[in-house]
């Protein structure tokens, strides 16, 4: 017997978005690593003859595939909380 077997439909959804918020804010957290600090002083005039340009992070690739993985993640967890208990499949 499945853990979830006792919940009820909304109780599931709510579960499902739970999840999706929580896979969102972790993937903001894995994206945003390596970024530095949005400001500085740039364009400082000592500063001015090289380009001096704040971190940009993570690679757009690796960006993607973390987003991708976490979005898998959560379409297979979404599908699997979703799912009908196995008591109403034997009555169909």
């Amino acid at each position: 017997m499945r853990v979830i077997d006792g919940l009820s439909r909304p109780q599931r959804v709510v579960i499902v978005i739970a999840l999706g918020l929580a896979l969102a804010a972790a993937g903001s957290y894995l994206v945003s690593l390596g970024a530095g600090l949005a400001g500085g002083w740039y364009a400082y005039s000592p500063l001015t003859a090289t380009l001096q340009v704040p971190g940009t992070g993570l690679p757009g690739w690796l960006r993607l595939l973390i987003w991708l993985a976490l979005i898998s993640i959560w379409a297979l967890a979404s599908v699997w909380i979703l799912r009908p208990p196995p008591a109403a499949k034997a009555d169909r």
